[in-house]
């Protein structure tokens, strides 16, 4: 497959990934799947990267939720009928989707538009692939599960949130006046995806997840950049009427 490795290296870095976060990205839809067969360790990823190794399936699969494009699109021309066929499984509702550039009006429509509310939450909070080509600026989409109270009832289940992954630096300062205006950030944690708000420690060795006051969540706390991972701050949310 002459130039995947280029545009998988490309994309990587568009996205601002080290090779070692998308491993970290595969493990957990490995995780997810019940199948070791997608996790993409960092060494194979890189000899992908250089031509020096041949895509299977399963870790196409993985790298197109990753970098949130379909699988047809992420390999081009050198697409095979059988990837072709399995990218189908990349464009269901429970995935993140990217936006377009535009104003915020027109971002807004998107997200409602384009991202569908799925017949039933689900359990856990997602993150699910696009059926779109990246563009410059890298919004990702998430659900909110069923078992995520952490900012109930401000952000229930079963809400879409939209997360810009460039601001990913967990903000120090508390010039905030009320809830709505504090920094919300969505987060990838041995457990799974979590949204809520934030706090590091004095030495930002330690983050510490803070819910809502009225939700029945208590607050956790992992190790900072090793145990948990920052994806992106929240700046959008549209949120159900109703199951």
């Amino acid at each position: 497959m002459a130039g995947l490795g280029a545009r998988l290296r490309a994309l990587r870095q568009q996205w601002r990934f080290s090779l070692r976060e998308v491993e970290q990205h595969s493990c957990r839809i490995a995780r997810e799947r019940g199948d070791l067969s997608y996790k993409v360790s960092a060494s194979w990823l890189k000899r992908l990267e250089s031509d020096e190794h041949e895509l299977t399936v399963h870790k196409l699969i993985a790298l197109a939720e990753i970098y949130s494009i379909r699988a047809d699109q992420l390999i081009g021309s050198t697409c095979t009928a059988e990837a072709r066929s399995l990218s189908d499984q990349l464009s269901s509702p429970n995935a993140t989707i990217l936006l377009t550039e535009g104003s915020r009006k027109s971002r807004a429509k998107r997200l409602r538009s384009a991202t569908p509310f799925p017949d039933h939450s689900p359990d856990q909070t997602r993150l699910v692939p696009a059926g779109v080509t990246p563009s410059r600026t890298p919004y990702r989409r998430g659900i909110i599960g069923k078992l995520d109270l952490t900012l109930n009832p401000m952000i229930p289940a079963g809400s879409i949130v939209q997360i810009d992954t460039a601001k990913r630096e967990i903000s120090s300062t508390k010039n905030w006046t009320h809830e709505f205006q504090r920094p919300i950030y969505f987060l990838m944690t041995p457990e799974g995806y979590v949204c809520g708000w934030c706090e590091l420690d004095s030495n930002s060795e330690w983050l510490t997840l803070i819910p809502h006051p009225l939700s029945p969540a208590s607050s956790r706390r992992w190790k900072y950049r090793t145990e948990v991972e920052n994806l992106g701050r929240v700046i959008a949310v549209v949120i159900r009427s109703g199951e």
